[in-house]
């Protein structure tokens, strides 16, 4: 097992090139299921989630051709099993996404219940009974999922109760092969899903509404499609996660290949702690604060402020000038990184799902656990400023998400070196 360690005190400066984001490809390698032809995707982060699923899909008997570490070739015409095995899926739980894939495309499957952070419930109940609108028989058995559909889905009208991005883009691709138009009411907004509906919406399948909460999505019948060359867009959790850097060490920092559309909530947010930025094309550079304002989040789904990064902003409340309120109200098992924070001389007290956070001078280096993808990100930042060294330890949920992180912030200027335990 691996872990960081960081001495604090360093400014940063220069730039970050910003990888494609691993929510928006985990859709879209899942899609390659759909299409009869061999589909390139390219701009795919370096990181374990992305390897994951493509084994997934290998042990279905689809074939990858690596390019190069961003760049990978998938044929997905001939998987020859419909069975996603447990001791791939438990290591991450977008592997849920080929559920509507190959339940669509075969009209049978099997997929383990997922795994991933530990970072709350998050069943999938709302894509199965979306499935069972469609026509599907659902048995959950030994673990499993198990699904049929053997005349194939059918549209339906899909009310969701709450807003899930996976099941809204586990129920699009179910419904590019379904017969008949499917309604999806209270669709998920963010730009992951809508990269996902475009790139089908221009590959075969017609579809209303996307950018939407209400998707229409226009069965081919079964047909499969014909998918053409895929780029990743870019990751906007890294982008905002390499902003917040640049504010906790209250340094000036650009980064390169963003979206800043796709950053509204987090720039907002920065702004009301007293950055300003530069923003042009694809470029977003932080200027420094005279000083950290505290301030008040609550998480939403998009366009509101993401849930994936509260735990960074809470590093940055750690050291602000006064008392910010936190209220996470996606995930009630959000706030792990709070106590391991406090171990760095943080004062974080939680009420439910409301942190509050009085900012102090300085904190301290410590040895603190990763428990979470995001959860990490923050203990790295509260790093960048602590007096002395912190080692991160369990850093193995870093690597799912974040592509060179150390590299990328060594760059930057930070005192920075990863370790076997």
């Amino acid at each position: 097992m691996q872990y960081l360690e960081i001495k604090g005190g360093k400014k940063l400066s220069g730039n970050v090139e910003i990888s494609g984001a691993k929510n928006a490809a985990l859709p879209l390698i899942a899609a390659t299921i759909l299409s009869k032809n061999s589909v390139e995707i390219s701009n795919l982060p370096n990181v374990v989630d992305i390897k994951t699923l493509i084994k997934l899909l290998e042990n279905l008997g689809a074939t990858c051709e690596f390019k190069d570490n961003h760049c990978a070739k998938i044929n997905a015409s001939c998987i020859n099993s419909t069975k996603a095995t447990y001791d791939i899926v438990r290591k991450m739980r977008a592997s849920i996404l080929v559920l509507g894939p190959l339940l669509a495309r075969f009209g049978h499957c099997e997929v383990s219940l997922p795994g991933g952070c530990a970072i709350g419930a998050r069943p999938i109940d709302l894509h199965l009974s979306a499935l069972e609108k469609m026509g599907a028989t659902i048995e959950i058995k030994d673990g499993y999922v198990i699904a049929n559909a053997k005349d194939g889905l059918k549209g339906a009208m899909i009310s969701f109760d709450k807003i899930t991005v996976t099941g809204t883009e586990n129920i699009v691709m179910a419904a590019s092969l379904a017969h008949g138009k499917t309604t999806i009411i209270n669709a998920a907004k963010e730009p992951e899903v809508v990269a996902l509906c475009k790139i089908l919406d221009s590959n075969g399948v017609k579809i209303d509404g996307i950018g939407t909460d209400e998707l229409v999505i226009h069965g081919t019948n079964g047909k499969l499609l014909d998918i053409n060359s895929i780029k990743v867009i870019p990751d906007r959790i890294e982008a905002g996660t390499y902003l917040c850097a640049g504010a906790i060490t209250n340094s000036k920092i650009s980064i390169t290949n963003c979206e800043p559309k796709h950053l509204g909530a987090v720039i907002a947010k920065l702004q009301e702690m007293g950055f300003e930025f530069e923003i042009s094309g694809d470029k977003i550079t932080i200027l420094p604060a005279d000083k950290i304002k505290p301030v008040e989040i609550i998480t939403s789904e998009y366009p509101g402020f993401p849930t994936d990064m509260q735990a960074q902003f809470m590093a940055i409340c750690t050291v602000a000038n006064g008392t910010s309120l936190i209220d996470e109200r996606l995930f009630e098992n959000r706030f792990m990184h709070a106590s391991e924070l406090n171990r760095m001389g943080a004062d974080i007290k939680l009420n439910g799902n409301v942190a509050t956070i009085k900012g102090i001078k300085n904190l301290n280096g410590a040895d603190v656990m990763a428990t979470d993808l995001r959860a990490s990100s923050a203990l790295v930042l509260a790093a960048l400023v602590a007096n002395g060294a912190t080692k991160v330890h369990r850093i193995y949920h870093l690597d799912r998400g974040y592509e060179n992180l150390e590299g990328k912030l060594k760059a930057l200027g930070a005192d920075i070196l990863r370790g076997d335990e």
